[in-house]
């Protein structure tokens, strides 16, 4: 019988905005060391959710979303930043005019108790230590294919590489968790593919449980050990990529009643 343990867990995870209710009652466990994949149609309520966990929003009342035996509901986003959760964003937040190294440097000194210019207005070691720190920094780049671009301005950077510099900032923050918001959208085919490489081999370099959310199914399908199902809120389904592509509710919440299962298959295979 299975008893995993459990990274992050929601249980009665509510928000509601005004009279609209965007998450209703979600129960979701992550365990830890896993990929764990969000899906479900637009207005489902994915990006409600990494908004709850990353401490955007509050949850409603009565809800509770633990992580790593913390209760975080409560905390502000930078108290949860602390505790090891790291977040991409759909629209990419990236500072052009930096370079690329000093864009994932920005990511590390997070969550040093030096910041960002310490180096330049402290003493020796804290440069020495901050050396150290970029060649950390220039070997992640290595693994994500951009060490050759770390002195170019993040500007410079064809869209599919700034996916990859968002993501390394995430990285270099060194978290437990990892949310990827849509880390696909805007990618050409033969950047996706690469992209799922990179998902699958992040979570084995740096020891990372990850939840992915992303409309393009192949990548969640292709990555996920289990996915949650959300519609108007709720959640739906939930299982291994097999049970859930054969799952009815999900076919009905993606294409409607009117579909059969093999054309969910085929969207999903596409």
């Amino acid at each position: 019988m299975r008893n995993p343990v459990a990274l992050l867990e929601t249980k009665g995870l509510s928000k509601s905005f005004g009279g609209v209710q965007a998450l209703q009652d979600v129960d979701v466990h992550i365990e830890e060391g896993s990929i764990h994949g969000l899906i479900g149609p637009n207005g489902s309520g994915k990006s409600t959710f990494f908004n709850v966990i990353s401490g955007v929003y509050r949850p409603d009342s009565g809800s509770s979303v633990l992580f790593d035996n913390h209760e975080i509901s409560q905390l502000p986003p930078h108290k949860i930043t602390e505790l090891g959760i790291s977040r991409t964003f759909q629209l990419l937040r990236l500072f052009l005019e930096m370079t690329v190294l000093e864009n994932v440097m920005v990511g590390y000194h997070c969550h040093t108790p030096y910041g960002f210019l310490s180096p330049i207005l402290q003493g020796s070691k804290v440069r020495e230590a901050d050396e150290k720190i970029q060649d950390e920094m220039i070997e992640m780049l290595q693994f994500l294919g951009l060490a050759s671009y770390a002195n170019l301005p993040a500007g410079e950077l064809s869209g599919g590489q700034r996916r990859l510099l968002s993501l390394g900032r995430a990285i270099a923050m060194k978290p437990k968790l990892l949310l990827l918001d849509e880390p696909g959208a805007g990618l050409s085919p033969v950047n996706v593919d690469h992209l799922m490489h990179t998902i699958l081999s992040l979570k084995e370099k740096y020891k990372l449980t990850v939840v992915v959310v992303e409309h393009i199914l192949k990548v969640v399908m292709n990555t996920c050990e289990r996915i949650t199902v959300l519609d108007h809120g709720q959640k739906i389904a939930e299982g291994s990529p097999e049970e859930v592509k054969n799952d009815h509710a999900v076919i009905e919440a993606y294409l409607g009643r009117e579909m059969a299962d093999e054309d969910i298959r085929q969207v999903i295979r596409a």
